[in-house]
């Protein structure tokens, strides 16, 4: 049975303070018992637990690891789901492993957030972005970035294949009409750096496939909801590449 995961400033010190320690305590977790203390960025350290307290838990460390992260980064586009999705998205995502998540606001996003809410909702992402990690014992837990909007995403974009210096797109957009599987894809062409676009419920317009100048790619012959496609996406990306 794999140990229960925290998340840790210093994994090395089998100190938890905070909201992690609390979370701990609700969990009932008892001193003999061993977890994993991880930093979110790779580092993990198998810890027995000596003492517990709503505000602080201390243990042994046993074994400390590095885990690396996994190659080719995967960055999940996330065009904003209705209500609950949205969470579901981000959670289906983290267990599919990407590496980072950003929301997209595009021209057929039904879900709107003002921009006196867009920080409440980013954090609602992270948060969730971070119980999803811990369930899924990952000891990378994805960033989750500021929400972008479609002309906003075609910048990063063209940022990310400038910094490639080459004319390969490395941006992969799922779409019910493309003609080209994702099986096909020529993963190493795209290098160490992949981009998947998951758009809204009213599917992606051509004039916006235009603006982005992402390759479309089809999963298969059923239309997947945009709250699951990223983590059919993903473990697709995985089983086509290294990552598995």
């Amino acid at each position: 049975m794999s140990l229960p995961y925290f998340l840790a400033d210093d994994p090395a010190s089998g100190v938890l303070t905070g909201a992690e320690a609390k979370h701990a305590h609700v969990k009932r977790i008892e001193p003999g018992e061993h977890i994993m203390l991880v930093d979110g960025r790779g580092s993990a350290a198998v810890t027995r637990v000596t003492s517990v307290t709503p505000s602080r838990v201390d243990g042994v460390v046993e074994k400390q690891t590095r885990v690396p992260q996994p190659s080719p980064r995967v960055t999940v586009v996330q065009a904003v789901p209705k209500g609950e999705r949205a969470e579901l998205a981000v959670d289906l995502a983290v267990q599919g492993g990407a590496d980072a998540i950003v929301p997209w606001i595009s021209h057929r996003t039904i879900s709107r957030w003002p921009v006196n809410k867009q920080a409440k909702q980013v954090e609602k992402w992270r948060a969730q972005a971070l119980s999803s990690a811990k369930q899924a014992r990952r000891a990378w837990v994805p960033e989750v970035r500021e929400p972008v909007t479609t002309n906003q995403l075609s910048v990063l974009l063209r940022g990310a294949k400038d910094e490639r210096r080459g004319d390969e797109c490395r941006a992969l957009v799922l779409h019910e009409d493309a003609t080209d599987s994702i099986r096909d894809v020529d993963f190493a062409a795209l290098g160490e750096d992949i981009w998947l676009i998951v758009g809204p419920e009213g599917g992606i317009g051509d004039d916006e496939l235009e603006v982005l100048g992402a390759h479309p790619v089809k999963l298969g012959p059923e239309v997947l909801r945009t709250a699951s496609a990223a983590f059919a996406g993903l473990c697709a990306i995985g089983a086509l590449t290294a990552r598995w």
